[in-house]
């Protein structure tokens, strides 16, 4: 699953989400933001069992990622409703959801 936000410099975050143990070991997001460098972006865990990485990319730029885990298990992005397939890679246009006015 995928989180997708601004940081404090106004850049798009995306935040790349894994269950535990989804794929086993270690886990890393490659794409073409890291140049498709294995290890660049490894999800850690956190206190609530997920793992996670967040990269920053420029508002609306199109990312083309996987995931990578041990032993060349590939696995793509399945949850997020804006994540197309494209080829073998996930992909996405870089765009916060835009926040309701009260």
């Amino acid at each position: 699953m995928l989180k997708i936000d601004r940081d404090r410099s106004g850049a798009v975050r995306i935040t790349f989400v894994l269950r535990p143990n989804t794929p086993r070991g270690r886990v890393s997001v490659v794409g073409d933001f890291n140049d498709w460098r294995p290890g660049e972006h490894e999800l850690r865990p956190r206190s609530n069992g997920m793992r996670s990485v967040a990269v920053t990319v420029p508002d609306g730029a199109q990312v083309r990622f996987r995931y990578l885990g041990e032993g060349g298990h590939w696995c793509n992005e399945t949850e997020h409703p804006d994540v197309r397939q494209v080829g073998e890679d996930s992909f996405l246009v870089a765009i916060p959801p835009t926040r309701k006015s009260r």
